[in-house]
């Protein structure tokens, strides 16, 4: 696999993402209490045999550099390698921020011109599934494609959101469209579901190959496409032009595969981790998801019920307390008699040590969450002071809105905003 390049790209502002992406990247999002987004495609590539990998950066990138220093060290006779490529003006005309996919990697396409390169893996550094990359480079190869894209079937009602493909009887694309949304536009690209079922996949009623966002180009037709085209981006403007001349393939997949795109789609994501039979498994003894070692100790738990909950390392959870269906994060410091359902409470990166200057109170709480208080439906950034009798709950059903300093109403859900301080007896702002 040492002929393989891998680009992971780090998405743009993550405006859907916000509040959760006003201090960082998307990929930098915690997930699932001890993770990060990175950690699923980059654990992919290790998993993969893959360790020529670049990350691409832009947006509030300081924690996501960071972590990806911390985690991903490769041993000096491996030759393998996590760099960091982050938008930067260079001597080079045309160098600033990244205008789209195709763009960002147009950027960077020194890094693609490296000898012994035949193959470019491009990746998304946003979303949740487990695959082995080695069984698409089988696909591109075996097809003999200058480009191959991983595809999902969906049904027509979800297709709306994707980039859809037609594919004739070998998997060759032959027709692209980005995101349909007419009938007659899902009419173009519909695929007959008994074709899916004779590539070895239950269609149960999907009707659409959706691309995934990972792709897996020829080199020297990916440096074609960068130098002879300006198109920014590869859905929109690549692919539909690539399958009338060139041969595009599809890589079939059926796994979990989730695009983290908006709060609704974290929440629910993270949520179904906790259940007893998640749709992704965390534990897997031939792929684990990879993380930065803490060092934290045990977790402790004092009288407290949880039920179908994920509790991350170094916490500490008071009597009396109640956790169902939720996750709780690294250093979470959870006082007595507190309720917390449905919930994702992302933790803290420090244990605070109050004194006689710097005393915890009414106004100015420590970092967890205080006594009696009770968080449902919600999500709770880090650092933040929660304090006694405090009730994050949207009991008035608001959709977006009510937003006031320390949170926000994204797609229903209460998010408290990263070092958030909710001082005792803290309500939701009634409209």
């Amino acid at each position: 696999m040492k002929n393989v390049t891998t680009l992971v790209l780090g998405g743009g502002r993550g405006s859907r993402l916000y509040p959760l992406t006003k201090v960082r990247a998307k990929p930098a999002v915690p997930l699932a209490a001890k993770y990060r987004l990175i950690d699923i495609p980059l654990s992919n590539c290790i998993n993969s045999g893959l360790n020529h990998v670049y990350v691409l950066t832009q947006f509030m990138s300081v924690s996501l550099h960071r972590h990806i220093r911390q985690t991903y060290r490769f041993d000096a006779f491996s030759g393998g390698f996590v760099e960091l490529l982050a938008a930067q003006q260079t001597s080079d005309a045309g160098t600033d921020w990244y205008q789209g996919t195709a763009d960002a990697v147009r950027k960077n396409i020194r890094y693609v011109e490296q000898p012994g390169v035949e193959y470019v893996l491009i990746l998304s550094g946003d979303q949740l599934y487990r695959m082995d990359y080695r069984d698409m480079l089988a696909t591109h190869q075996q097809s003999g494609a200058a480009v191959t894209i991983a595809a999902i079937p969906v049904t027509r009602e979800a297709a709306r959101a994707f980039g859809i493909m037609r594919v004739d009887e070998t998997g060759r694309v032959v027709g692209f469209l980005e995101k349909p949304q007419t009938d007659d536009d899902l009419n173009l690209v519909r695929l007959d579901p008994a074709w899916i079922d004779k590539h070895g996949i239950a269609s149960g009623g999907r009707d659409c190959l959706a691309s995934m966002g990972i792709y897996i180009f020829e080199r020297d037709f990916l440096l074609e496409v960068l130098r002879k085209t300006a198109y920014q981006d590869f859905g929109k403007e690549v692919f539909p032009a690539a399958f009338r001349s060139r041969h595009v393939q599809v890589h079939l997949f059926d796994g979990y595969w989730e695009d983290i795109g908006t709060i609704g789609a974290f929440y629910e994501a993270n949520l179904a981790l906790a259940q007893p039979d998640p749709p992704f498994q965390l534990v897997s003894p031939t792929a684990p998801v990879y993380s930065r070692p803490r060092y934290l100790p045990p977790s402790m738990f004092d009288g407290a019920q949880i039920k179908q909950s994920l509790i991350a390392d170094g916490c500490r959870v008071g009597q009396g307390a109640v956790i169902e269906n939720s996750i709780v994060g690294l250093r979470c410091i959870i006082g007595q008699h507190v309720t917390i359902r449905n919930s994702i409470i992302m933790g803290a990166d420090y244990y605070e040590q109050p004194d006689a200057a710097h005393p915890c109170g009414p106004q100015h709480p420590c970092v967890g969450i205080g006594t009696g208080s009770v968080i449902e439906g919600a999500i709770v950034d880090k650092n933040c002071r929660i304090g006694n009798h405090v009730r994050v709950v949207n009991e008035q059903g608001i959709v977006d809105g009510a937003d006031a300093a320390d949170c926000v109403i994204r797609d229903g859900i209460p998010v408290v905003v990263k070092d958030a301080e909710l001082y005792d007896g803290w309500r939701l702002p009634r409209i």
